[in-house]
């Protein structure tokens, strides 16, 4: 392309990124995805797709809200616009200096997204863009104006334009083009339309305005009242149909002080602090916070280890089920349902698909997963970062948790229809807000709204005089951001930790001040939003990796050591004074129940559980020697009758599987069984001196004597103990759900390099110059691309190779296997066995293509080659 076409003004959005650079072509993909899938095969078909409705669409949702008012503004602008009336548009007769400053980073953001083309002098908004956009009685602008004089008397009379004109003191003309023109002229000179406002009644302005910021429709009757006829015979108000008017366009600008918007907002607002903490107890609280959530969400899969809620036949947990599990972790039920999501999202649990313990019969129940072995033996940040990463990332949404969907059935934890494709970007945006207030800051929760609302305005349009009846999914999104973000220790205190910063790949934090002997920068002068860079998401999985084991490194020094000990108390109570090691925990967990939870964790002895820890295998002398080892006080003597009590009950009794039998060697403890009523329900009946038979499965039995105040074991067929084991339930291998995106995924740097280099060879065998078939005339010139070119077989062969000894390039028309078809520009190599190899100039490689897949060649002009 020549420098003057390349200076000429483009005549499309085609030619418009035609002459944009390679960097400017790849900012274009990367921020609208969805014009690369599939990648276009040249520039006309790139710009055809990011004018069509639904990416038109697309883009606008993802723009500032400055951005959106710029383009707002365009659609009710003349087409093309010169930059001063948009300016004026936005800046209006004051000129707000703040305005003037921001519009052409704006202007540059919708060029930039293909949204606006042409120069400054010719600014055009794409035409579906104009088409959401520009007024009309269906859809009202944001805006709040209404159609243009030309616009609103497209449907009058010419008498009734005449008349119009003679009211308001214009002369006549002979058609009704140039009275619209006239009149419209009248409305856009400031100094006459004063004096024409000047002289109507004051009801007749106080109605105009009512008017004037929208919406710009009213109703009248059929004999209006004399100040309403006052605007009507002055086309102050013009009528769209019958009993309704408009305010033209026209006269609302020059009420309003030429803007288009009543409250323009060219810069974000700031995300305020609430509070300010040192940095070291904002992680130290953060640290605490990620130790509790590793206990509560352990907590959650030793209450599901041998199998736990079933699975609805919708899919997810029952309102009774989530309720349960509330009890047992002691939070809400909105907080049970998140650690259920956390654990389902980080893989730990699932749906055993009905492969689930013995005496569950076919019921499809939750239970954990293999990977929980392995997360258990991590250490503790680890463990933590593994919980971490997905939740950044998930687009399953527990806040949604017993709502309803769009068939009006409630939303259950763990079922179908959680997803909500906002939800990662959300996440990561408010912890990078976080991340750019100086360390140890709080925000308050409406300055991050109102921030996020500026960023991504809602999509349903709210007129801007009012407040949004009903909080956006976004601002929900945000708001349980900042809630679960403290449940996991990503936050402390409301602030950002330094493993949150890690997990979002954020810088080292603003606000702490220069370095001692460092100046202060004229950048230290500006808010704390000017100053701080966005933070883009980690994208590729080596990057979230990276990631999430940078905040796990600057989480394990804030972890306290486990401890190997714990103090007895002669209350039969143990006391961890902080968290303790794998082994101790596990052990202590089975011989011990948990009473109470926080700095120190407080295990209480019973009956029961050191049964438990019996059916597990240990012996009273293990034990005692464990509660020994480990104690760093003496064993307290109530405790040591404890265990040798239970142990001394323990297995007497003997149960397994007829149905199901009671043995026992003292034929005095069967009789006492037969005789309480508690028995009944068993069917128990006597089989020999030693041995009662049942009607009941073993586990019922079990239960059944357990309840009675016995202390009865399993055994197997073959007479053994059988030891029960908290991890005996396991899920098959299952994956962790992934993420559903909201379209396409952001293209890297490789893709957009291969793509960009695609488009541009695809739009250069698309435009080249070629050279006139036979048929044309002699003074024809050169020929650009259009439709596949057209030659027999052997005019093809005689011109590949007549290419091949001149070394010239040819432009071709190629049908592939898949019948898709395409033009190439090659330059030919060699020709033979039915193929011509060729250097190709649109995938910049050398390729063989079959002859009888060539659709025909043409040879290019003198000027393209």
């Amino acid at each position: 392309m020549s420098t003057e076409e390349k200076s000429a003004a483009p005549r499309s959005l085609a030619e418009a990124l035609r002459v944009r650079d390679d960097v400017s072509l790849a900012a274009l993909l990367r921020s609208r995805p969805d014009l690369i899938t599939p990648v276009p095969t040249d520039l006309t078909q790139l710009a055809t797709r990011a004018g069509t409705r639904a990416s038109v669409v697309r883009a606008l949702e993802r723009l500032d809200r400055f951005a959106l008012q710029t383009a707002q503004a365009l659609a009710v602008a003349s087409d093309p616009a010169p930059y001063d009336e948009l300016l004026r548009l936005m800046a209006g007769d004051e000129q707000d200096p703040a305005v003037r400053a921001a519009l052409p980073r704006a202007v540059a953001l919708l060029r930039e997204q293909a949204l606006v083309w042409g120069a400054d002098d010719r600014l055009r908004l794409v035409r579906t863009a104009r088409e959401l956009l520009a007024p009309s009685p269906q859809h009202p602008s944001p805006t709040g104006l209404g159609p243009a004089v030309r616009e609103a008397t497209a449907g009058m009379s010419p008498g009734r334009m005449q008349e119009i004109l003679t009211t308001v003191g214009l002369p006549s003309t002979h058609d009704s083009v140039s009275a619209v023109s006239a009149l419209g002229d009248l409305f856009a000179d400031r100094p006459r339309m004063a004096a024409l406002l000047a002289s109507l009644p004051e009801e007749s302005r106080e109605v105009l305005a009512r008017l004037v910021w929208g919406p710009p429709y009213g109703q009248v009757t059929h004999d209006p009242a004399p100040h309403l006829r006052a605007l009507l015979d002055r086309g102050l108000l013009l009528p769209t149909a019958p009993g309704t008017v408009v305010l033209p366009r026209e006269v609302a600008l020059h009420l309003r002080g030429g803007r288009a918007h009543r409250t323009p907002q060219p810069v974000p607002p700031p995300v305020e602090a609430a509070a300010t903490h040192r940095p070291q107890v904002v992680d130290a609280t953060a640290a605490g916070q990620a130790l509790a959530a590793l206990a509560t969400v352990e907590e959650l899969l030793k209450e599901w280890d041998e199998g736990g809620p079933t699975v609805l036949r919708a899919g997810g947990l029952s309102v009774r089920d989530l309720k349960r599990t509330a009890v047992a972790l002691d939070v809400p039920e909105p907080v049970a349902a998140f650690w259920a999501e956390l654990a389902y999202g980080a893989g730990l649990i699932a749906s055993d698909g009905g492969a689930g313990p013995a005496g569950a019969g076919d019921e499809e129940r939750y239970a954990a997963t293999p990977a929980y072995d392995e997360w258990r033996e991590l250490p503790p940040a680890e463990r933590w970062a593994w919980l971490a990463g997905p939740w950044l990332t998930a687009t399953r949404t527990p806040g949604v948790v017993g709502g309803r969907d769009a068939k009006d059935r409630t939303l259950s934890a763990l079922g179908p229809n959680l997803d909500r494709s906002a939800a990662p970007e959300v996440r990561h945006r408010v912890l990078a807000l976080l991340a750019g207030l100086p360390e140890g800051a709080a925000p308050t929760a409406e300055s991050l709204l109102a921030r996020l609302r500026w960023e991504r305005p809602p999509r349903a349009p709210q007129r801007e005089q009012r407040e949004p009846q009903e909080e956006d999914l976004r601002d929900r999104l945000a708001r349980w951001t900042l809630a679960e973000a403290e449940l996991l220790g990503v936050t402390g205190r409301g602030a950002l930790a330094s493993p949150g910063r890690a997990l979002i790949g954020a810088p080292q934090a603003p606000g702490a001040g220069p370095e001692p002997g460092e100046p202060e920068g004229p950048g230290d002068k500006l808010p704390v939003h000017h100053r701080t860079p966005a933070v883009p998401l980690p994208a590729s999985p080596a990057e979230r990796a990276a990631a999430t084991a940078a905040a796990a490194r600057l989480l394990a020094p804030l972890f306290p050591e486990p401890l190997d000990h714990v103090l007895l108390q002669a209350d039969l109570t143990a006391v961890a004074p902080g968290p303790l090691e794998r082994g101790l925990a596990d052990v202590l967990g089975v011989l011990a129940d948990v009473e109470s939870k926080g700095g120190a964790t407080v295990y209480r002895f019973t009956p029961g559980s050191v049964r438990r820890a019996l059916d597990a295998g240990r012996t009273a002398a293990d034990l005692h020697a464990f509660l020994a080892r480990h104690s760093r006080t003496p064993v307290p003597q109530p405790l040591t009758y404890l265990i040798d009590d239970v142990a001394r009950r323990h297995g007497r009794l003997r149960v397994g599987a007829a149905s199901a039998y009671v043995r026992c060697d003292d034929d005095a403890t069967l009789d006492e069984i037969l005789a309480d009523k508690r028995a009944a329900g068993l069917g128990l009946r006597r089989l020999a001196p030693t041995v009662l038979a049942a009607q009941t499965d073993p586990a019922a039995l079990l239960e059944g004597l357990r309840a009675m105040g016995f202390a009865p074991a399993a055994e197997s067929a073959a007479g053994d103990v059988l030891i029960a084991r908290a991890d005996a339930h396991r899920t098959p291998p299952r994956a962790a759900p992934e993420p559903v995106p909201d379209g396409p995924p952001v293209p890297d740097d490789t893709l957009l390099t291969a793509a960009v280099r695609a488009i541009r060879a695809g739009d250069l065998a698309a435009t080249a110059p070629r050279k006139p078939g036979p048929g044309a005339g002699a003074g024809e010139g050169p020929v650009t691309g259009g439709e596949l070119p057209r030659t027999g077989a052997a005019e093809t062969l005689a011109t590949t190779q007549a290419a091949v000894l001149t070394g010239e390039a040819l432009w071709i028309g190629y049908v592939n296997a898949e019948g898709a078809a395409s033009q190439r520009v090659i330059s030919p190599i060699r020709v033979e066995g039915g193929f011509v190899t060729a250097y190709d100039h649109t995938a910049d490689e050398v390729r063989t293509y079959p002859l009888h897949r060539i659709t025909g060649v043409a040879e290019l002009a003198d000027e393209a080659t």
